[in-house]
C-alpha cells in the first residue's frame, strides 16, 4: 500500500477491530434489542431515537431511508450538542413528541456522562418507555458524569449496547512535532453499524412471524415512491422527523 495511505490503513484495522469486538460481545444485546423494536413495529407504535451532537447522525440513520424500517422518528437536539450538559432540556424535547408508554426510544451517546442522554432515559423511565442505550462503555466508565443525578446513561438505560470504542474515541496515534496526535474516531461507524444490525435483526423476526415489514425502498430507483407509497402516507401521519 502507498506508504503515504498508511494512517487510513490503520483506520481500517482500527474499526475491522471494533465490528469484530461488538459481534463477539454483543450478540446478546443486539438480539434483544431486535425483538424490541420488532415488537414496537408488531404493536404499530413508534421507535424513537436520540443522539447529541455528532451522535445525531446515527440517530438520523434510522428514519426514513432505503432499506430501513418505517416506524423510527428522532428526537431533534437542534443545538447539536450545545445544551447537552443543560439541566432540564430532555424533557423539553421530549415533551415535543407524543411519546407513549408502547414506545421505545434508543439513546446515542459515546460518553454517556452528560445531562441530556441521561435525563432522557430517567424522563422515559417516568412514563414507561423502555430505553436502549447505545454508547463507549470504556469511554463511559473512565471519566465522572456531568450529571446532576451522578449518574452515566449506561446505569440508567434498560439496555446497553457497548460501541466498543476506547477512552477519548479517535483511533489512530499520528506523531507530530509536538507529540501525539489521535484522530479517526470509531464511534459513529460503529454506532451506524449497530443501529442496522438492528434493523436487520428486527426485520428478519417480523419476517419469521409472517408480518410484512415496514422497510423503504429507495426513493431514487424507478417506481421508489410507488413502492413506498403506503409507508410514505404513515410517514406524513405519524411521523416528525427531520
Amino acid at each position: 500500500m502507498n506508504s503515504d495511505l498508511k494512517p487510513v490503513s490503520m483506520y481500517r484495522d482500527r474499526l475491522v477491530d471494533v465490528i469484530d469486538r461488538i459481534l463477539e460481545t454483543q450478540a446478546s444485546t443486539l438480539a434483544t434489542a431486535a425483538q424490541w423494536v420488532a415488537d414496537v413495529i408488531e404493536r404499530d407504535a413508534i421507535v424513537y431515537t436520540l443522539g447529541s451532537g455528532h451522535s445525531l447522525l446515527i440517530a438520523a440513520e434510522l428514519y426514513y431511508r432505503a432499506g430501513g424500517l418505517a416506524n423510527f422518528d428522532i428526537v431533534q437536539d437542534k443545538s447539536f450538542g450545545r445544551l447537552e450538559r443543560l439541566s432540564g432540556y430532555a424533557r423539553v424535547l421530549l415533551d415535543q413528541y407524543p411519546v407513549s408508554s408502547n414506545d421505545l426510544l434508543i439513546i446515542v451517546s459515546n460518553s454517556g456522562r452528560n445531562e441530556l442522554p441521561v435525563e432522557m432515559a430517567l424522563e422515559a423511565k417516568k412514563i414507561g418507555i423502555r430505553t436502549i442505550a447505545i454508547t463507549s462503555m470504556a469511554h463511559s466508565l473512565a471519566v465522572a458524569p456531568r450529571t446532576a443525578s451522578a449518574d452515566r446513561l449506561c446505569e440508567v438505560a434498560d439496555l446497553v449496547i457497548d460501541n466498543c470504542g476506547s477512552l477519548g474515541d479517535a483511533s489512530v496515534e499520528l506523531q507530530s512535532p509536538r507529540g501525539p496526535v489521535h484522530v479517526a474516531p470509531t464511534s459513529t461507524a460503529a454506532g451506524i453499524f449497530i443501529a442496522n444490525s438492528i434493523v436487520a435483526l428486527a426485520t428478519n423476526i417480523l419476517i419469521d412471524k409472517g408480518i410484512d415489514p415496514p422497510v423503504f425502498v429507495s426513493a431514487n430507483v424507478d417506481n421508489g415512491d410507488k413502492k413506498n407509497e403506503a409507508l410514505l402516507r404513515f410517514l406524513r401521519e405519524r411521523i416528525r422527523g427531520l
